[in-house]
């Protein structure tokens, strides 16, 4: 799998992850500690800490008295039967925020989340590659990948961390577990 920039225009984008190990739901409200039953709708939020993004889900009953600080995207989901086939629980619009918020991290594991969400979006042909720029004088394997999402102008940046496979499968791994889908 490669992390080298898409050709454009392209719809080839590899999978990467964060490093940040969050669970699956396991049926538990994460406020009153009750069972949230099999087709129960319920909240499913996600939280930055200062070590890693925390998977948090919740009752629908609790969820207009959760404390939402540091909550960096949340969605309305059904919890699954624990034999049913995992698939995909937040929209497109959610992880295009999310990426969006994520434009100012510093933090290498997020930097790395992010590089993989995008690649995620860009083969969803969500976000869109349009070049890659380099400052050779102060770092010539630095690359930062141009992108917009589909249907805006403004540029966003992306930083290219130069995953290995390893941390492409290991990122994508949490991030599939984030999100409740096998990527």
């Amino acid at each position: 799998m490669s992390t080298e920039a898409p050709a454009k225009p392209s719809s080839t984008p590899a999978k990467t992850s964060s490093g940040y190990d969050v669970a699956r739901p396991h049926g538990i409200c994460s406020i009153s500690g009750k069972p949230i039953l099999p087709d129960a709708k319920f909240m499913a939020a996600l939280r930055e800490t200062a070590v890693a993004f925390e998977r948090l889900d919740i009752s629908l009953d609790c969820w207009d008295n959760f404390d939402r600080q540091n909550v960096i995207a949340f969605w309305k989901t059904t919890m699954p039967h624990a034999e049913a086939k995992k698939k995909l629980f937040v929209d497109d619009e959610v992880l295009a925020n999310l990426f969006e918020r994520l434009a100012d991290t510093t933090e290498p594991a997020k930097l790395n989340f992010r590089f993989v969400l995008g690649l995620i979006l860009m083969r969803k042909r969500i976000l869109i590659y349009d070049n890659t720029l380099r400052d050779e004088s102060v770092n010539p394997s630095r690359e930062i990948w141009i992108v917009r999402l589909k249907g805006r102008d403004a540029q966003l940046e992306m930083l290219n961390p130069h995953l290995t496979e390893e941390q492409v499968q290991d990122v994508s791994k949490q991030l599939g577990e984030i999100l409740n889908e096998e990527l």
